[in-house]
């Protein structure tokens, strides 16, 4: 009778490290994922809340006060943090309005990591719906000599896209 071979306990031993080795990376794999799959919940969660605040501000009666505004909600089951600021737009008739977001459990100030800071207009300063010419040059429309269509030397004198 011929006596049965196995693996000896060496053997054993550098496969299970082996094993070990493999399973600590897809472990870690996993961790990062979820890490990455919480961070843009949250992302998500505030980037929806900013814009919401643009919404309202843009929605409003009356324009927005210009400065700081901060308040705090509850969204998504999470509470949060939100601080407005709004300023001068650099033309007349527009504002700026600077919206961040971070969750409630973070200090407060300046140097509070936010999770989304977001940028909006607010403004009543409106051009005349008319086409006009990016172009700094005339282009007179050709006299077809049918009437109806034809422009008088006036018109045809106005830059491309002015007339009304």
């Amino acid at each position: 009778m011929r006596a049965q071979r196995g693996f000896t306990l060496i053997e054993v031993l550098v496969a299970l490290v082996i094993v070990a080795i493999g399973m600590a990376a897809v472990l870690e794999s996993i961790g990062s994922s979820a890490d990455s799959a919480a961070y843009l919940r949250d992302k998500t969660l505030a980037e929806w809340i900013a814009m919401n605040q643009l919404a309202q501000a843009r929605l409003a009666a009356q324009p927005p006060a210009l400065g700081s505004t901060e308040g705090e909600l509850d969204y998504a089951s999470r509470h949060w943090r939100w601080h407005q600021q709004v300023s001068d737009g650099g033309f007349p008739g527009i504002l700026r309005i600077d919206v961040s977001v971070q969750q409630a459990d973070t200090p407060k100030g300046d140097e509070a990591p936010s999770i989304v800071s977001l940028s909006g207009a607010f403004g009543n300063a409106l051009s005349p719906p008319r086409l006009m010419s990016v172009y700094n040059e005339y282009v007179p429309l050709p006299d077809n000599g049918q009437g109806a269509g034809s422009s008088s030397s006036a018109e045809a004198a106005q830059p491309f896209g002015a007339r009304q």
